[in-house]
């Protein structure tokens, strides 16, 4: 490639990258397995290398994790938390080893198991928990305090004390049991599935509601000290002993090495035995043993000089693919699967993968009858690579996908800017269900009873036909309902069905996120249902709002706020909408009204950025909603008061932009104070 060509294929890598780091640190939902991610890194560094130029600071390959969660709390890093580099064979393990030696001198390695979870920061005051963070972008984390308080590993007090402050770092990860068994409860309950442990860790850690992260079964492991010379450390084989001693969770798979070859032997043994652990690994990280060579060693602006991880290469293994089927999700979309003959992949069976869309199959050339290869993406997600042409059977013929829905028959098409197909029927069983079940769910409007074989039953009856036909229901329709099993049958009776309809009639008061998050708009999951709801309080005015409007929303974008608009933009989604209305459905926050009624702060509202001296932000919208005012997300052109602390965020430039008042924490004080003694809204202005 020439120098044009070159630019051009970086310019479109760092926009794919930048996309799938969006996806993957943001909302926690990737597209693409790490292996893959890894090859397009690799390519960029290799092409911008060629270039000869420093690459621009917003370079994939110079940021480190996603921008930090607007409507989480801010915590700046003393010390940045930065990523490792990556080697994925021998020579790039040499390779590193040759940097950080001196002459024919190779320091002592300290070789830990590397987990594929969500970094974290955890603070100490004299030997007590008073802080616990993400990674963020390195720099700028979000504080996950009450969350990581409900994970049983985290100590709240040290074995010993500790004087001082003390910040230890880990990682956050949910074991392979535990990620199965809440993945299971999401198909259960109509919900997306997890892409791997990793995710599933990042999007349990790092939720508005505490109680949500304590359901997940989350795990922690630490590894490092930071400033341990403090602490009379010295090596990172012995902070890790000094971790353990202090009551903190360590894996125990750390080995001192000496030389190239104990490396090579202790990844040698860990490639295998690593299956035998209950939580997934994916490499092997590797690090200088001695503490006081770090600050010279250094680092880049994204990694570290002093460690390296190697990546483990996904296990591959042989099979039959008996049969393609086709499956059809909540928004239509038909997407193979592979059933395959039973094969054991990293300790677990596998009989059945995703294989995607028709263009992926279509680009391995993957056919019924073929013995294909198939992998475990993050050790658990089972997938299928590519067939073993040599083993195909003469006349097998390529897959194509059916032209019609093979639930319904309706046509299936290829929307624009897609590759999936689509059933384009809104009426197919196959989507109504999916569609229903994700709607009951415990996410989503928490119906109990209400599971995946009656509504099936009831979608098969024609008694519901939409969302707000569940809420037309009565005792006759649901009582005389027979339920067929396996081996048996029964009518579900007035007990079970006064039961669903006590559940029914209790969900019209379940919070306006979460019915915006029931709705099952594409890429409103819960955390963007409460930017939504806060940005604009009811439904009328989200459903009035174009797509600049809603892309103008901080957490929201472009690509969300096409697909909400258009879902608002489709009169049948807005008849259901009316009738669910007409049901009792809540459409709006009750900050939408002002907050508490005759609250000496209704109608006002506060959106706050930064970090507060006399409280925290919890604190501080916690005394706004006592007093009767709001506390939305999001700043818009209908907020009050922007409250800036110190390091304010992007908050406060978009009230600037907009014209908001913008104070600071003394004047906010003031203005509760005033309230308190019970001066009313317009004193506050």
């Amino acid at each position: 490639m020439d120098d044009k060509e070159i630019r051009e294929r970086i310019g479109r890598l760092r926009e794919e990258l930048k996309h799938h780091n969006y996806l993957y640190y943001e909302l926690d939902s990737p597209e693409i397995a790490d292996a893959q991610y890894d090859l397009l890194v690799r390519e960029l560094k290799e092409l911008e290398s060629r270039l000869g130029e420093a690459p621009p600071p917003d370079s994939p390959t110079v940021t480190v994790g996603g921008a930090p969660r607007a409507d989480l709390a801010k915590v700046i890093h003393g010390l940045p938390m930065l990523s490792l580099d990556n080697a994925f064979d021998r020579e790039g393990v040499e390779d590193f080893i040759r940097k950080v030696s001196k002459g024919d001198t190779t320091p002592a390695l300290c070789c830990e198991l590397k987990i594929d979870g969500l970094a974290v920061s955890l603070h100490y005051k004299n030997g007590e928990f008073v802080l616990g963070a993400t990674r963020g972008d390195g720099h700028t984390g979000e504080v996950i305090t009450r969350n990581l308080l409900t994970i049983p590993d985290v100590p709240k007090k040290l074995t010993e004390r500790v004087d001082g402050v003390l910040e230890v770092r880990g990682e956050v990860l949910i074991k392979s049991l535990d990620f199965v068994a809440l993945n299971a409860e999401r198909e259960e309950q109509g919900l997306p599935l997890f892409a791997n442990p990793r995710n599933a860790a990042a999007g349990s850690l790092r939720q508005l509601d505490p109680a949500v992260t304590a359901s997940r079964k989350l795990s922690l492991f630490v590894y490092q000290v930071v400033s341990p010379g403090d602490h009379g450390i010295v090596s990172q084989y012995q902070c890790l002993s000094w971790l353990r001693g202090q009551g903190f969770p360590v894996q125990g798979t750390e080995c001192l090495c000496r030389g190239s070859e104990e490396v090579f032997d202790y990844i040698e043994r860990w490639s295998d035995g690593r299956f035998s652990l209950p939580y997934v690994t994916d490499g092997v990280v590797i690090k200088v043993d001695d503490l006081a060579s770090w600050p010279a060693l250094g680092a880049t602006a994204k990694a570290p000089r002093w460690a390296v991880a190697y990546k483990f290469p996904p296990e591959e293994k042989l099979t039959k693919l008996i049969k393609i089927e086709v499956s059809v999700g909540r928004t239509g979309v038909l997407t193979p699967i592979a059933v395959l003959e039973p094969v054991s992949l990293s300790g677990t069976v596998v009989r059945r993968a995703s294989l995607h869309n028709a263009d992926e199959v279509a680009k391995r050339d993957i056919r019924e009858g073929d013995m294909v290869w198939v992998r475990k993406a993050g050790e658990i997600i089972p997938e299928v690579l590519r067939p073993e042409p040599r083993s195909r059977e003469a006349g097998s013929r390529p897959f194509s996908m059916p032209s019609r829905c093979p639930v319904c028959g309706s046509a299936a098409v290829s929307l624009p800017g897609e590759v999936a197909l689509r059933c384009v029927n809104r009426s197919c069983p196959a989507q109504v269900l999916e569609g229903l079940r994700y709607f009951a769910s415990r996410t989503g409007m928490d119906i109990g009873g209400l599971g995946e074989k009656l509504l099936a039953k009831l979608v098969e009856e024609g008694l519901v036909k939409d969302f707000a036909d569940i809420y037309s229901l009565t005792l006759d329709d649901l009582a005389s309902i027979r339920l067929t099993g396996d081996k048996s049958s029964r009518i579900l009776g007035e007990k079970a069905a006064s039961s669903i309809l006590a559940s029914i009639d209790l969900s019209r008061e379940r919070p306006f996120p979460a019915l915006l998050s029931a709705l099952g708009i594409k890429y409103v999951g819960p955390r963007v249902a409460e930017i939504l709801a806060g940005a604009f309080g009811n439904i009328e005015r989200l459903s009035s709002s174009g797509e600049d409007v809603l892309a103008s929303i901080e957490g929201i974008g472009p690509t969300i706020a096409s697909t909400v608009a258009a879902f608002f933009s489709d009169p049948r989604n807005r008849r259901t909408l009316e009738r669910l209305k007409a049901a009792g459905l809540t459409m709006s926050t009750p900050e939408a009204h002002g907050g508490e009624k005759g609250g000496p702060l209704g109608g006002l509202s506060f959106v706050f950025t930064g970090e507060l001296e006399a409280m925290t932000r919890q604190e501080a919208e916690k005394i706004v909603k006592e007093l009767g005012g709001a506390t939305p997300t999001s700043v818009s052109g209908r907020t009050s008061f922007v409250v800036r602390g110190s390091n304010p965020g992007g908050k406060l430039a978009k009230a600037e932009n907009l014209g908001v008042r913008v104070i600071v924490e003394k004047d906010f004080l003031d203005l509760v104070a005033e309230a308190r003694r019970g001066r009313g809204p317009e004193t506050a202005e």
